[in-house]
């Protein structure tokens, strides 16, 4: 028998649910589905399976906080229930803004039942309440995800000069920015337009609040009154968070873990970044492994790599060339490369 490979499972965070997703949980059965589905059907809401088996995509249903939170944690649980422990040892779990979430229950530190609680919560307190926004914008050359230091200059220079502009997420080679409405007109207004494919910055997230930043203070503090009785469990997985920060199964401080998943990590600046490369360096895993919905967040992962030099990787090509002998990136959403780590 090969050996298996070590695997650092990262969960998406909640724009990960795209047009091409519907459908995608089309007969997968898995206990996560069940969860999320019995809860939201409580509550008299779309449950993730007829909001996956919808007849069309629609901002109000795929995007929207109260919806879009559990329809993409669901969907990466599903995804993680098929991994094969015969092909991948998991030694270590991190996760995208609300892919936290979903990060704190795949490890063990909350139930499936509390992790889904604390998901469709959050995620509600959306509904008719969009505090600010948030707006991406790269500071990479994007043909080769190198760091562009003028685009760095200018993204620092907007949060010197414009009143209540935040960094919300160190996303690889992107900045997520995030503030009111004064703030982001403003910022998009400084920042020159990028433009290389499809892809334009800076691009406005529809439907976000301005998370990981001061704004969000109120609902940090409801959060903290309404899940308090969460039942917080060491972790049976070491957690990486968006502090770079591991909380490990066997020294880990569960009710540190607490306080910041409904505190800073509502409230600061979220470090993918620092996160990723701290997992990879620590764990060491021969793979990273992105649970759908979509692959998004491929490209991040990808220019944190070369941003670290990890496995060799200096640059875009580099990667992509790995990617095409022997991936050190496997996004379950690709048929070969879900082959490779489930069942």
């Amino acid at each position: 028998m090969s050996r298996r490979l070590r695997a650092l499972v990262v969960c998406p965070g909640r724009g990960s649910y795209g047009r091409d997703s519907l459908g995608s949980l089309a007969g997968m059965n898995s206990p996560a589905l069940d969860a999320f589905d019995a809860l939201r059907a409580a509550r008299g809401l779309p449950t993730v399976r007829e909001m996956d088996g919808a007849a069309g995509y629609a901002l109000r249903t795929h995007v929207a906080g109260e919806h879009a939170s559990a329809l993409t944690a669901a969907a990466s649980l599903a995804d993680l229930d098929q991994l094969d422990p015969e092909k991948v040892e998991v030694v270590a779990v991190t996760g995208n803004s609300m892919g936290w979430y979903t990060a704190l229950t795949f490890a063990g530190a909350l139930s499936l039942a509390d992790g889904a609680r604390l998901i469709d919560t959050m995620g509600g307190y959306q509904a008719g309440n969009v505090i600010g926004g948030q707006l991406v914008y790269a500071t990479v050359d994007l043909d080769t995800w190198r760091p562009d230091p003028a685009r760095v200059a200018l993204v620092q220079s907007a949060l010197d000069t414009i009143p209540g502009l935040f960094v919300s997420i160190h996303l690889g080679g992107q900045v997520v920015l995030a503030g009111d409405e004064a703030a982001l007109s403003a910022a998009a207004s400084m920042l020159p337009k990028i433009e290389v494919g499809a892809q334009s910055f800076p691009l406005r997230l529809p439907l976000h609040s301005a998370f990981h930043t001061p704004l969000l203070a109120e609902t940090a503090a409801r959060a903290q009154v309404e899940l308090a009785d969460l039942d917080w469990r060491a972790p049976r997985l070491p957690l990486v968070d968006g502090r770079g920060q591991s909380t490990r199964p066997w020294s880990g401080d569960v009710a540190a873990l607490a306080d910041y998943t409904l505190g800073a990590q509502v409230t600061e600046a979220f470090d993918f970044s620092t996160m990723l490369r701290t997992a990879l360096f620590d764990y060491g895993p021969d793979v990273v492994i992105l649970p759908g919905p979509g692959s998004n967040l491929g490209g991040a992962i990808g220019q944190v790599m070369v941003g670290s030099r990890y496995a060799g990787i200096t640059s875009k090509d580099d990667f992509v060339a790995r990617q095409r002998s022997q991936p050190v990136l496997l996004s379950l959403r690709w048929p070969d490369q879900r082959a490779l780590a489930c069942r």
